[in-house]
């Protein structure tokens, strides 16, 4: 089988900056309480007039540039958020692809919460290896903060927004070893945003309720992500053949230091190897992982045949691995 693999990234984050005394002085909080229990130290906030396609707008083109490729050789442009511009249409991978003038691709919107990127670029590849399509922009992309309550003193401080972008594509060398994909809606109640949608449409109610902000079970939710960061890398080693000794860089969906530190004191892989960026950006949702890979790229960290393993966890609740070898 042909090899696919990234042939560009990119990311963008607002210049907007909140830090935890920032935070002290909007809610009954601290400096010490967030560090301590999340690992945060600052977030991103959108500006007033940036929008979700605005930032994946702005990585994709990055990512673009980064493989020397015009928005016209693009075929397909796939989105994973939770924060889409508007709440059901138009998919604002649309809006994306209207904004960076890839005129000749196709477009469609995927949410499987902070697991969106990984499902994506999931998808993309296998687009790419059915040989559909030549290039697929997989884009991770939030303004999620906008999705949150303001005076929730343990939900308002944890997120951050920004948004990752990679050009899939075939490859010579390297490229993606495997994926593993998973779902528990059993779990759902667990992270939601309860109104909004058909269950519960939009009414005064639901405003007063603050029911149109997100809720989560945070021991819940720390329980499924420490548990699948060590069950998704563990079968998709396995199925690749692989050990954890031979992974180079370790990539975690970056929602708390505490479920970070958990679920690799579990895999056994030494904290050098962990890339670490929720003190600077907090949890940036779909766009974590993309963010995180293109910090090291653009730091030179990555080297041609490295191994890199991503792992990600979310709302729904679902979770997912990819297996990559830089090509780059």
């Amino acid at each position: 089988m042909s090899k696919v693999g990234i042939l560009g990234i990119g990311s963008y984050l607002p210049d907007r900056i909140l830090t935890n005394f920032d935070m002290e002085k909007m809610l009954d909080t601290s400096d010490e309480w967030i560090r301590t229990r999340t690992g945060i130290r600052e977030r991103r906030f959108a500006n007033d007039n940036e929008v979700t396609s605005d930032l994946a707008a702005k990585a994709a083109l990055k990512a673009l540039e980064d493989a020397n490729l015009k928005p016209e050789d693009i075929d397909l442009i796939i989105v994973g958020t939770n924060s889409p511009d508007k709440l059901f249409y138009p998919a604002t991978a649309c809006i994306v692809q209207d904004k960076i003038g890839a005129r000749n691709a196709a477009a469609f919107d995927l949410q499987a919460g902070c697991t969106g990127w990984i499902y994506a670029t999931t998808v993309a590849v296998q687009f790419v290896q059915s040989g559909m399509y030549k290039n697929v922009l997989s884009i991770g992309a939030e303004v999620i903060t906008r999705m949150m309550d303001k005076e929730d003193r343990y939900t308002y401080v944890l997120f951050g927004d920004g948004a990752g972008a990679a050009v899939v594509g075939k490859t010579d060398n390297g490229g993606f070893l495997g994926f593993e994909l998973f779902a528990d809606g059993s779990l759902s109640k667990y992270l939601e945003i309860p109104g909004g949608g058909t269950a519960l449409p939009f009414s005064k109610e639901v405003l007063d309720k603050k029911l149109h902000y997100t809720t989560m079970n945070g021991k819940e939710v720390f329980k499924f992500s420490v548990r699948e960061i060590s069950r998704a890398s563990n079968i998709i080693l396995k199925k690749a053949g692989l050990t954890i000794d031979d992974i180079d860089w370790f990539i975690p969906h970056q929602a708390n230091l505490r479920i970070i530190e958990a679920g690799v004191g579990r895999l056994g892989i030494p904290m050098d190897k962990v890339v670490i960026t929720i003190d600077k950006f907090g949890n940036s949702s779909a766009a974590s992982i993309p963010v995180s890979l293109n910090e090291i790229y653009q730091k030179g960290k990555i080297e041609k045949g490295d191994k890199i393993l991503m792992v990600s966890f979310g709302a729904g609740m679902t979770s997912g691995a990819m297996l990559l070898e830089w090509s780059k």
